[in-house]
């Protein structure tokens, strides 16, 4: 008994010691990590839960996941032929919706978009305007501020007041800024392209950047290119597309090409689609000045049909734009130059 008297007073005193040990933390400068300022634990925490699925997707993306530089991409969307470039939010001219940079559209929520081709193992990416800005790596509060002083000015113009005065606004993103939006929405065009097409990782570097391009104006609307989709996916012909599209079947892409020189997108947005339909041409690369030339000997213009002030292509225009959930605005430009001209 008294033995194990001795030693309970010894776990006693060894017990104290530790506790008046540990007594002496708080005033040490080094805190273990359990106690450490909360702001610092906090921060990782707080960027993990406001990082969305489709943010991190985006900031993934790598350059090499194609096989055209994206940035002559982004440098020919914000091309006057092309998007055109405002560093101001202005408004879409059918839907109202604010746009900025090279029509990036800045007030959309998220989206579902289902992918309905079970052969495609490629989800489409639909995020909200937020997530975009965030995923560019710009500040929250700034597109807050942009969207309130863009309501302000609709508060004293009409939407085509407000397009009058495009030229006239101050500029509310850096051209660096634009530049990382844009980049980004791009990045989305490319992914949705994916979605859109099973064979896209074995397209030319010139296809993939056509299907981009296509999907960066039409959005959703793309879905409506049945006929093109059907043969860029094999679903209209008998003969094995996998083996076409690896030998870079002239003939074959020449079908895909018409497919689109006969839609209405075309004739309306002829300048710009003889550019991307050209892209298509798998000696492209071989001269591209020569595949323009190809799809522009067949690709005429839209008849124009006089109708109360307005033409009937004009309206037919406002049918073809990009579906409101996208991204990118409908391509204005050059009718505005036209107009002012």
């Amino acid at each position: 008994m008294k033995a194990f008297e001795a030693r309970l007073g010894l776990a006693i005193v060894g017990l104290a010691i530790a506790v008046s040990a540990s007594g002496l933390a708080p005033a040490d400068s080094s805190l273990p990590p359990a106690a450490a300022p909360s702001a610092a634990a906090d921060a990782p925490a707080i960027s993990v839960a406001t990082t969305t699925s489709a943010v991190q997707l985006l900031q993934e993306f790598n350059d090499s996941d194609v096989k055209f530089d994206l940035g002559v991409l982004v440098n020919l969307l914000r091309d006057v032929r092309h998007e055109g470039w405002v560093l101001a939010a202005y408004p879409d001219p059918k839907t109202g919706q604010p746009l900025i940079g090279a029509g990036v559209s800045i007030d959309l929520p998220a989206r579902e978009h289902p992918q309905r081709d079970l052969l495609n193992p490629h989800p489409f990416l639909e995020p909200s305007s937020a997530e975009l800005w965030q995923a560019a790596g710009l500040a929250p509060e700034r597109l807050s501020q942009i969207l309130d002083d863009f309501h302000s000015h609709l508060a004293v113009w009409s939407l085509r007041e407000h397009r009058g005065h495009i030229r006239e606004l101050d500029p509310q993103i850096t051209d660096r800024e634009a530049m990382q939006l844009l980049r980004t929405a791009a990045i989305q065009s490319i992914l949705n392209a994916k979605a859109y097409c099973r064979s896209f990782d074995q397209l030319t570097g010139p296809q993939q950047m056509a299907l981009s391009q296509l999907v960066f104006q039409m959005g959703t609307n793309l879905e409506e290119f049945s006929q093109f989709l059907g043969l860029i996916n094999s679903d209209s012909v008998a003969a094995p597309i996998a083996k076409k599209v690896a030998a870079s079947d002239v003939a074959y892409w020449k079908g895909v090409q018409q497919s689109l020189v006969q839609s209405q997108w075309a004739r309306l947005y002829r300048v710009r689609a003889i550019s991307v339909i050209a892209m298509l041409d798998p000696r492209y690369n071989q001269n591209p000045g020569m595949a323009e030339k190809r799809v522009g000997a067949v690709l005429r213009p839209a008849i124009a049909h006089r109708r109360r002030g307005r033409t009937q292509a004009a309206t037919q225009l406002a049918s073809n734009s990009k579906s409101s959930g996208s991204h990118a605005g409908k391509r204005t430009r050059r009718a505005r130059s036209k107009r002012k001209a």
